[in-house]
């Protein structure tokens, strides 16, 4: 089961990552995980959200370039050594994690992997949970 992550090319400039959220916030949307990767001139902000399509509907109208991205969110053990059993798990199966962060109020870990479907069958026969949309 894949997740859908929305990533928002936004300048890097003082008050704009606040804006974004602010937006998002007005019209309802609950960001439930998010990361953000700058460089001096821009940034992307990687966002899981309750409401996809509202989102991505309120950051066009707000003239904001936005695309959706699916990923995978997993629950890990909450024990000393689950992030390193996980990600060497999925190295050891030839899956390549492209970058990974958490969710805010949930015990789970969001990872882009080039193969989604790899990735899950690797997870799911090892016992691991994995996030729904819905959560």
């Amino acid at each position: 089961m894949t997740l859908h992550q929305l990533s928002v090319f936004i300048e890097n400039k003082s008050g704009r990552l606040s804006e974004i959220i602010s937006i998002l916030a007005k019209s309802g949307v609950d960001i439930r995980a998010l990361s953000i990767a700058d460089t001096t001139d821009f940034g992307i902000l990687r966002l899981i959200v309750n409401d996809v399509d509202l989102a991505v509907s309120i950051l066009k109208e707000n003239n904001m370039a936005v695309s959706k991205t699916e990923v995978i969110g997993i629950k890990p053990k909450d024990e000393i050594g689950a992030l390193a059993n996980l990600f060497a798990l999925l190295s050891e199966n030839g899956v390549d994690v492209e970058y990974a962060y958490a969710f805010i109020n949930h015990e789970c870990v969001v990872i882009r992997v080039e193969d989604n479907s790899a990735a899950i069958r690797v997870l799911n026969q090892n016992g691991y949970t994995l996030a729904s949309e819905i959560e």
